[in-house]
């Protein structure tokens, strides 16, 4: 296992649609893996495929897991995922993203799903989720799609936290931190 450089916003990858999984084989399973390893390392709870440079619609969810207490994790992985249902009935919750370090923003989202995926073996499974899971499902599967936290936020809310971005960028704070990496070729 391997921990992989989260792209950091602003960055143009994370605005494109990641594709299929087209067969799900050790490949496929060995990037689950470091993926799991980098979102834990990072003490994240989701992590997708874009965030490592990786155009393709795989993601990894652990909102049960504390610190290093291994015993304590319930990862899921999920490939190909799509919403088939979510409630009427929305949540606020404060919303951060590995790929937006130290920004948080309440966004309002349903607060149940049921998803269709693939689980790493390559058979279709459903799952329903609520709360905090059901937020972090509609979370990752947004940046398979191109779309970030921030794109559920006031326009003056967004620019604020990507001017901060810049900023940092530009002052080099993400050089040797949390394994980040930037520019326009990201493995995220």
């Amino acid at each position: 296992m391997a921990l992989l450089p989260i792209v950091i916003a602003p960055d143009p990858v994370l605005k494109k649609k990641s594709t299929a999984v087209d067969k799900v084989d050790d490949a496929v399973r060995t990037t689950l893996e470091d993926m799991l390893e980098t979102m834990y390392g990072e003490g994240g709870i989701g992590l997708a495929a874009v965030q490592v440079g990786i155009l393709k619609r795989m993601i990894v969810i652990d909102v049960s897991w504390r610190d290093e207490d291994s015993a304590s994790r319930k990862p899921l992985k999920l490939i190909n995922a799509e919403i088939v249902k979510d409630s009427e009935e929305e949540s606020s919750y404060n919303e951060g993203c590995l790929s937006f370090p130290d920004h948080y923003s309440e966004v309002i989202r349903p607060t149940e799903v049921t998803v269709s995926y693939l689980d790493e073996q390559g058979k279709k499974q459903e799952l329903h989720a609520i709360g905090l899971l059901a937020t972090c499902i509609q979370h990752e599967i947004d940046h398979t799609n191109g779309i970030t936290f921030v794109d559920h936020i006031s326009r003056l809310k967004r620019d604020m936290i990507i001017k901060k971005l810049v900023k940092a960028k530009e002052r080099g704070e993400f050089d040797h931190d949390h394994h980040h990496v930037h520019g326009e070729h990201c493995n995220h």
